[in-house]
């Protein structure tokens, strides 16, 4: 919204000049006014309602060319309520005054000016008017004159009847604008008078070229969709990885460290940082997620100061010095480059803020921010270590000792890490949380979920992969044609989802691959194992492959049948082998679980 002004007079700005000035009072809306100020009225503030603004600062003599809307300002005693708005018409109500300071109600001699105004505004109207029509005419004539003299062709008559003399009026003001920019010292003849101005204005639609609906839309779903047909189906649902349980069993201890890490940071209004570590599928991320949520619900409450939180993820950069760039963007809303980005947050957690909140943030996947120069890590677990930073890192890696491994020692204890490690789920774990999760509904035999537990558990211990069994168990239970007695999933249904589950090309494929082919597999497990990283380069894997082979009593392949090795696996897509002339240097990745892997050749 634009201000808002009541005319009291007119007069040419020149003795014998066309050119005519008025004299104005100007108002404000509540929205206009400071937010610590709006508190001062104690009351709520009709959207019709305006407010005499006596503020310094405003100019009250503009051109009348500048005005381009009528509204009605009707004045009222401080004792009247405002009445609710017309239907089809502008109409303001003032009652009070505000003169940067504080709200005061109208005067006497105020309201009567007021009502003065308000009974000559016919006749200024009517000048303003006029005004307006000699002004398009001036106009045309000059754009006519500019047109000859730039050899542009005129519009015709059809297409000047389609032009919109709003537009055009804005179009004079424009170059109103800058000729007064140009010509005086002042800004206060650039004020305007709007009043709800509709910008949506369009002209008349023409016929398209293509037809409108060339492309068929989707029909908007009438009703809602539909509960889940059966006990198993309602069973896959709750099973689902994506699915948000209501508490997280299992994990209340290393829940409740977590919590008061970061609530004790945020009442000190220090900064810190945490490594989290495990296996995959231990429930790092879900605690650290329900962590946050609780702390968010209890600053809302204003239990705990408020804060900032953002997440990064290692998996969805391109590159680690993305990070930078991502941490900048959430923070700050800028975008620049890597190394910009890593200049500004050194400079912003360095630089002292009394007002600035504590920010948390999470960095799932930290293994993958790995660098030769290490840098992305180290500035990570050091900015928390400023003493104006007001940062709180929760890294969460599956690395124990990711920290001493990109570091030296001194270095690492320096910086003074907060620990905390999520071991494997035991197979009574598993037991509790497919019971939590499915929650008094009765789709499995007892046995049925002891067993997938006792597998899961003896393998990796990941949760996830406890539930992908149990649904796809379910799913062979409801289309199966030897159902069991009591309609539940069995045993049976259970190991034929195992079966299913470890016995995918994949794995078929890793039983029938040479003896050396499986020992370069075992290689890079061991290389992963002994870096904490996911990814090594092929010399690496190579020392991996011949102590294997010496424990085996195996004869040890060349060099070069290393490397047709690897390029075999990779050609089979279960390694991700970089594309280059590095020879021993390329760096590979497994493009299939470690646990498929070990899966695999633990059978053999």
């Amino acid at each position: 919204f634009l201000p808002l002004c009541v005319c009291f007079s007119l007069f040419p700005s020149v003795v014998g000049s066309q050119e005519k000035h008025a004299v104005v009072q100007w108002f404000s809306r509540i929205t206009e006014l400071p937010l610590n100020k709006r508190k001062l009225l104690r009351r709520e503030v009709s959207p019709q309602e305006i407010f005499l603004d006596k503020a310094p600062g405003y100019g009250t003599d503009i051109n009348v060319e500048t005005i381009i809307k009528n509204v009605k300002v009707i004045p009222l005693a401080p004792e009247e309520v405002v009445p609710v708005r017309s239907k089809g018409k502008q109409i303001f109500f003032v009652k009070e005054s505000w003169d940067g300071k504080c709200f005061k109600p109208l005067s006497p001699g105020l309201l009567s000016e007021l009502k003065e105004a308000e009974k000559k505004k016919r006749n200024i109207q009517m000048e303003i008017e006029s005004r307006h029509s000699a002004s398009k005419s001036s106009l045309s004539k000059e754009r006519h004159s500019q047109r000859v003299a730039n050899g542009i062709n005129t519009p015709g008559a059809r297409k000047k009847l389609q032009l919109n003399s709003m537009y055009t009026a804005i179009l004079y003001l424009i170059q109103k604008m800058v000729s007064n920019i140009n010509t005086s010292n002042t800004m206060q003849n650039l004020l305007l008078v709007f009043e709800d101005f509709d910008f949506s204005l369009q002209p008349e639609p023409r016929t398209p070229k293509t037809p409108r609906n060339a492309t068929p839309r989707i029909p908007i779903r009438n009703q809602a969709t539909e509960k889940p047909a059966n006990v198993l189906e309602e069973a896959r649902l709750r099973l689902h990885v994506s699915t948000i349980p209501g508490s997280l069993p299992c994990r209340e201890e290393e829940f409740q460290d977590i919590y008061n890490f970061v609530e004790s940071k945020l009442i000190d209004g220090t900064g810190g940082c945490m490594y989290i570590s495990g296996v995959p599928g231990t429930g790092k991320t879900a605690t650290v997620h329900e962590v946050i949520r609780c702390l968010q619900q209890a600053a809302e409450n204003d239990e705990l100061p408020s804060f900032q939180f953002i997440e990064i993820n290692g998996m969805k950069l391109t590159d680690p010095h993305q990070a930078y760039v991502q941490i900048l963007q959430l923070l700050t809303g800028q975008k620049v480059t890597a190394t910009h980005a890593a200049e500004l947050l050194a400079k912003l957690f360095s630089t002292p803020g009394p007002k600035r909140k504590t920010t948390v943030l999470i960095v799932d996947e930290l293994d993958l921010l790995w660098t030769r120069k290490q840098d992305v890590m180290y500035n990570l677990f050091d900015w928390p270590t400023q003493r104006q930073a007001k940062l709180i890192i929760l890294a969460i890696a599956n690395t124990m000792d990711l920290p001493e491994r990109i570091m030296m020692n001194r270095v690492a204890s320096r910086l003074g890490l907060t620990r905390m490690s999520f071991q494997p789920y035991t197979y009574k774990q598993l037991q509790q949380i497919i019971s939590s999760r499915l929650n008094h509904i009765k789709a499995f035999e007892e046995d049925a979920i002891q067993l997938v537990s006792r597998k899961v558990a003896a393998l990796s211990g990941d949760a996830r992969r406890c539930l992908d069994i149990c649904r796809r168990s379910t799913e062979i239970c409801e289309f199966s044609s030897q159902k069991s007695a009591s309609g539940l999933v069995s045993m049976a249904h259970v190991m034929k989802a195992i079966d299913e589950m470890f016995s995918s090309p994949y794995i078929n494929s890793i039983r029938n691959a040479s003896l050396h082919e499986q020992m370069f597999l075992k290689a890079i497990i061991a290389e992963f194992r002994r870096s904490g990283l996911e990814e090594a380069t092929v010399q690496q894997i190579y020392h991996q492959h011949v102590a294997l082979c010496r424990i085996e009593g195996l004869q040890i392949p060349t060099v070069s049948e290393i490397i047709a090795i690897c390029s075999r696996l990779g050609a089979c897509r279960f390694l991700l082998v970089e594309s280059n002339n590095k020879y021993l240097h390329v760096r590979v990745r497994l493009n299939i679980s470690q646990d498929d892997v070990m899966y695999a050749l633990k059978q053999e």
